[in-house]
């Protein structure tokens, strides 16, 4: 049975109407229109659809409506600020890290909440933080070497 649901995506408190069970996936491209994320597996394996919860990556596929009331979340769409691309969105350009794109939008979030919690990782720890992103195009190396230009870029922007 549908209830209304308040959820803080991108930093606006939204209400929807939907069933508590729904998968946040469908709500997100459905009933809010945002549809970066998108429909890979539908089990949480690719990493297509991944969201940030609180700043944590998470598989909207397999995310349950009601888990994420009162949560933020942001989305592909809300990591540009005041029509300037995220620093790791234009990274993913600088370093050529996509081909066919399908996948882009589930790392470049994926890879910004590594940089929320670790700002200067190494190169292993981004390889054990996006894991469970999968690109068919095998665009890896150059998805790694985005994540350190934007950590990079990220470090020199600070105060």
């Amino acid at each position: 049975m549908a209830e209304t649901i308040t959820l803080n995506v991108n930093g606006t408190d939204r209400a929807v109407k939907a069933s508590p069970d729904r998968m946040l996936l469908w709500v997100l491209r459905d009933e809010l229109g945002l549809t970066g994320s998108k429909y890979g597996c539908g089990e949480g394996q690719c990493g297509a659809c991944t969201v940030l919860v609180d700043g944590s990556p998470r598989r909207s596929c397999i995310t349950r409506l009601s888990s994420v009331a009162g949560k933020r979340l942001t989305t592909i769409e809300g990591l540009a600020q005041n029509g300037e691309l995220h620093p790791l969105q234009q990274a993913f350009i600088d370093e050529d890290a996509l081909q066919c794109g399908y996948c882009t939008p589930g790392m470049i979030v994926a890879g910004a909440g590594l940089l929320m919690k670790k700002p200067d990782p190494t190169v292993d720890e981004i390889l054990d933080s996006m894991q469970g992103n999968v690109c068919r195009c095998g665009t890896y190396n150059r998805i790694v070497k985005a994540i350190q230009r934007a950590a990079k870029a990220m470090k020199e922007a600070r105060p």
